[in-house]
């Protein structure tokens, strides 16, 4: 009972997670269409939230592809499969405890 309701909250903490730094990418992919000040505080956090996951990304897969940067629209799909995939598979072995 109580390793059940350990499970459940760590999926749906691991699920609130991933739904916020969707957020932040989609975010931090918009600001960068309206040529942001650099300096801007909030900026700069977006900017340290997502660049070192875009360069993880960037280095194993080619993602610019006619002057357009697909490195957030990869990253949400990636995030999409650890939410659906992995945060579900918790939900259900704490179901089955």
């Amino acid at each position: 009972m109580i390793l059940s309701t350990l499970i459940q909250a760590v999926a749906q903490i691991l699920h609130m997670v991933i739904s916020i730094y969707i957020w932040v990418v989609i975010i931090a992919a918009l600001i960068t269409w309206v040529r942001p000040d650099p300096f801007n505080p909030i900026v700069q956090t977006l900017y340290r939230l997502t660049e070192p996951v875009y360069a993880w990304v960037r280095r194993y897969i080619p993602t610019t592809v006619g002057g357009i940067d697909l490195a957030p629209l990869i990253i949400i799909f990636g995030l999409q499969f650890i939410d659906l995939f992995f945060v579900k598979l918790l939900f259900q072995l704490s179901a089955s405890l």
